[in-house]
């Protein structure tokens, strides 16, 4: 991205406001601005962080929906230190685009507001996607079978080929959708895509190995999820 991204920082804790604001300010990529500098600013460079309190997440979301009035394209990237199943649903039904764990360093911050500028909706860039999208799920309680589970089912993938693709038996993986509906209250296939991509889950590869006892083999060409 050749211009400068404007960041708009909003509600950082006291103890990184002077980390997390200097170290942005000082990158050539970056520069902060203020809610009263929001209405001149280009929505396609523009990105809100927002750190999100856990004990008043409704405080965040009402952020949100005030900045998606004021600038509805504007995009926002929400740091967390927990998130419940609910918060997570409010958030991405108010316009949320992005999550990151608030255990990042504030270059990592950085790159994160430099993916979400150039549209990417995810929780950080791709080296840090796989650790961050776990400190997700494990914030809604998904185990990593679960969070495996989720993955091929927002790709489209019936019970019985989840269950063929990961090895296990038909009625596992019933029980870990089930699981699924519980955490996340929906069962809906298009809830369950924005919750795997908003999760930074990667998207299921053609060439991706089957399990088989431990072992792998590619899945031939009739190896296609069921729609």
């Amino acid at each position: 991205m050749n211009t400068a991204v404007s960041v708009l920082i909003l509600d950082e804790p006291q103890d990184l406001h002077a980390t997390v604001r200097a170290t942005l300010e000082h990158m050539p990529e970056f520069h902060t601005i203020s809610e009263a500098d929001l209405a001149g600013a280009s929505a396609g460079t523009t990105v809100a962080l927002l750190f999100l309190d856990e004990i008043r997440p409704a405080d965040g979301i009402a952020r949100i929906v005030d900045l998606k009035e004021r600038q509805p394209n504007l995009r926002t990237l929400v740091v967390f230190g927990a998130l419940v199943a609910d918060d997570l649903r409010a958030l991405l039904a108010v316009g949320a685009d992005a999550f990151v764990g608030r255990s990042k360093s504030p270059r990592e911050l950085g790159a994160a507001l430099l993916a979400v500028a150039e549209g990417a909706d995810c929780l950080a860039p791709p080296e840090q996607t796989a650790a961050v999208a776990s400190e997700a799920a494990d914030s809604l309680g998904l185990t990593p079978r679960e969070a495996e589970v989720l993955r091929f089912l927002s790709a489209g993938f019936s019970n019985k080929e989840v269950a063929r693709r990961l090895a296990l038996s038909v009625r596992t993986v019933e029980t870990h959708r089930l699981n699924l509906r519980r955490k996340t209250r929906t069962g809906r296939l298009k809830d369950l895509v924005s919750l795997s991509r908003q999760l930074g889950l990667a998207p299921v590869a053609d060439g991706e190995p089957l399990r088989r006892g431990g072992d792998y083999r590619y899945r031939q060409e009739g190896d296609r999820p069921q729609h």
